[in-house]
């Protein structure tokens, strides 16, 4: 028997879940786009109707948007743990960022639920989801 992928999601495909009315999360998918010269990672809005499928096959609320997940095949990785990831494989320098694996983990999370539980008051909020440009679309779910 072969393995279970969540819906959009195929053998090999590394995902990025985002919230797209943040205007910090925009910025991180344009980021990755800039960097992800080998085109590693694919990109979805949280709220797009693959997004919303993802995170239900995994589990996480539908509503409530408190991390960026990475998704590997079947498997989901959240929080700083995604954020080392997606960095540890874009060119240099980026990776030197991976240098904070060396922090506990606990640590590195609460860091990011900071930032992630006060994202709207801190870089602010769309009123809609913005769409992908024609030429990111095809880096798009």
């Amino acid at each position: 028997m072969g393995t279970n992928y969540p819906p959009a999601v195929n053998p090999g495909d590394q995902i990025i879940l985002f919230d797209a009315v943040c205007k910090l999360c925009n910025r991180w998918s344009r980021f990755i786009i800039r960097f992800d010269k080998q085109h590693r990672f694919k990109l979805c809005s949280v709220q797009s109707e693959q997004g919303q499928a993802i995170l239900q096959w995994f589990g996480y609320p539908l509503d409530q948007f408190e991390t960026m997940l990475l998704v590997q095949g079947d498997q989901a990785i959240a929080k700083s743990n995604a954020f080392l990831e997606i960095v540890r494989q874009l060119p240099f320098p980026w990776p030197l960022l991976s240098i904070a694996k060396i922090l506990p983990q606990k640590m590195r999370d609460w860091c990011y639920d900071r930032i992630a539980l006060n994202r709207y008051k801190l870089f602010g909020k769309y009123e809609y989801c913005l769409l992908a440009t024609a030429d990111h679309e095809r880096r798009f779910l």
